[in-house]
């Protein structure tokens, strides 16, 4: 075996959402290759869970979509985060979660045809790699990536090693991609350097089953902070966020110690019985079963890739971008940057764009990469105001007991501990309705034409929270709802989009567009669809909210790409639409 050298065109390191999604995605376009995985199998432990609306449109286009809706749980279930003194006890606060304030639905309706959903990484995995399998990927778990060599830039040999029998043996692809995670080994071989911040310390996951469906049933929401500042706490146990993973037995207990402590200490190593005990004293009733189904520690980084490729390598998911999981955006960036370079990689295999269209992908992605660790990392920051405010950061247990009385006093001191609390609890919307850091990616690079608006409109003041909706080049073409002019099932812009072609929108007086993109996409060598939307036309504008959105005349016209972002628009007709559009689309595919 150690002779043996096993060909093909694509070689995935890594099983998990990033590296699973890339094999689905490029399936999707006829791709097939090899996927290892140094695990056993799927996640056997839930890790992720929120699924967004970005990641959901993804896998919307390969129709993957309902599976995950139906395997997660949506809707009221992760309708609050709530803090309180225990889960059977008294209730501090509760905020809106996840699209679910009324004051801002319609913001999230806006934004997507799609909701979150809480689908945990156990779920998620075999949905993906099931998909991947079934079109034709060839999967092995247990075989680690040991190091590459690459004889010729488009000839790369990797060494793998089969960890049930010890040996090695190579695989020769002329792609690989490393999606192995925050230990990646293939990131160590490329020596990419990462942007590294100091991290936020140590967190510990207990997963476990236990029945509390009596305790939630008018406490519902998915995410629990948990804390007893009255009382002393072991130091691992300081506070705790409790998850849910399926409603409502199985739940994961994220123990944190206090800031600043030594993670290193021997006061960070427990016994289960020692874990029950806390876990029972956070639950608050001590008639409740707990059963340990898994217990694992990791830290809270905030590290980045420097760049995400080298040559035919590519590098993605926590291999690239390492964060805690505050605002749900780890395996959501994930499935996106698999989304992002999957119809490059194709369109470069097939000829139809230059190689240089596969630079963009880093170029795109890694500045997303910075963002969403940035704002993981501030999540957790931002909850230290509640904390000061009701004396978790104290650490002299008095204190802390004196600082939780003054919440009773009805007077001058008291209401100023109450205001301050709340202002704390509201800071923290930042992670729970983030839409903007969710959906506000504005990409600036050679895979997208600026020449005709070089300069991108403003994001919103508050641009974690708020999305910008707007067809300007680089962003995620809006949504609205269209239907036929006898109606049908209502569906998005996005379905007409994606799909591995160029889309092309325009309206009435917008034909001579159309007939421009047939020409072009036979001079250029790509599909490209066409549909005219509003009165009378392809598709009906039922709800005006194209015509509010859409940002050009109604013989304008908004050329999407097949991953659904901008790629360029036209204000309104022009005298040569072919000309243009083939000048666009050779810039835009690195012809």
């Amino acid at each position: 075996m150690a002779d043996e050298i096993i060909k093909t065109d694509l070689l995935i390191v890594g099983a998990g959402p990033a590296g699973a999604a890339l094999a689905c995605f490029l399936s999707s376009y006829g791709r097939k290759g090899i996927i290892i995985s140094a695990a056993s199998g799927t996640a056997h432990t839930p890790r992720a869970h929120i699924t967004n609306m970005a990641a959901l449109e993804c896998l919307r286009d390969i129709g993957l979509d309902r599976q995950c809706i139906d395997a997660g749980a949506a809707g009221n279930h992760m309708v609050h985060t709530r803090w309180c003194h225990s889960m059977a006890g008294d209730e501090y606060a509760r905020l809106y979660s996840w699209g679910n304030d009324p004051k801002r639905k319609g913001d999230y309706d806006a934004a997507s045809p799609c909701d979150h959903v809480d689908l945990p990484q156990t779920e998620l995995e075999p949905i993906l790699t099931r998909r991947a399998i079934h079109t034709g990927w060839t999967l092995r778990f247990d075989t680690s990536f040991v190091s590459f060599t690459r004889p010729e830039p488009d000839v790369i040999i990797s060494e793998v090693k089969d960890n049930l029998s010890g040996k090695t043996y190579k695989i020769q692809s002329r792609f690989l991609f490393g999606c192995d995670g925050a230990r990646s080994q293939v990131i160590r071989e490329l020596k990419i350097p990462l942007i590294k911040k100091p991290g936020q310390g140590l967190a510990l996951n207990v997963l476990l089953k236990a029945d509390l469906s009596h305790l939630v049933k008018n406490r519902t929401g998915n995410l629990h902070w948990v804390f007893q500042p009255e009382k002393e706490h072991p130091a691992w146990g300081w506070a705790c966020i409790v998850r849910m993973v399926r409603p409502w037995d199985e739940w994961m207990f994220i123990f944190l110690p206090p800031p600043g402590a030594d993670v290193k200490g021997d006061d960070m190593i427990a016994s289960n019985e020692e874990y029950i005990a806390r876990v029972k004293q956070f639950i608050g009733d001590e008639s409740v079963d707990v059963e340990i189904r898994d217990v694992s520690k990791w830290m809270i980084n905030e590290t980045v890739a420097e760049y995400y490729s080298d040559g035919n390598i590519f590098c993605l998911g926590d291999a690239v971008h390492r964060h805690p999981p505050f605002n749900g955006l780890g395996s959501n960036t994930c499935i996106q940057d698999a989304f992002n370079l999957a119809w490059k990689l194709d369109y470069v295999m097939s000829r139809r764009a230059g190689p240089s269209l596969l630079d963009t992908y880093s170029t795109e992605r890694q500045p997303v990469g910075v963002d969403i660790i940035t704002r993981a990392n501030q999540g957790l920051r931002d909850h230290a105001f509640w904390m000061k405010s009701i004396g978790m950061l104290e650490p002299d247990l008095e204190k802390r007991k004196a600082i939780l009385a003054e919440f009773e006093d009805k007077g001058e001191v008291g209401r100023k501990r109450r205001q301050e609390f709340q202002a704390g609890i509201e800071n923290t919307g930042t992670e729970f309705h983030g839409l903007g850091i969710e959906m506000n990616q504005q990409y600036r690079s050679n895979a997208v034409y600026h020449g005709d608006e070089p300069d991108a409109p403003a994001l919103p003041q508050d641009a974690v929270r708020e999305h910008l909706i707007s067809s300007y080049p680089g962003m995620r073409l809006p949504h609205a709802w269209l239907n036929t002019r006898k109606p049908g099932k209502q569906f998005s812009t996005i379905d007409l989009a994606g799909h591995g072609r160029f889309c092309l929108l325009t309206g009435p007086g917008g034909h001579k567009w159309k007939e421009a993109a047939a020409s072009a996409a036979k001079a250029v060598g790509v599909e490209i669809v066409s549909y005219s939307i509003g009165w009378k036309e392809d598709y009906e504008d039922v709800y005006f909210d194209w015509v509010k959105r859409r940002e050009v005349e109604e013989d304008g016209c908004v050329l999407v790409r097949p991953d659904r972002f901008v790629a360029w628009r036209s204000k309104s007709m022009i005298s040569n639409p072919q000309e243009k559009l083939e000048k666009v689309l050779r810039k835009v595919l690195c012809l």
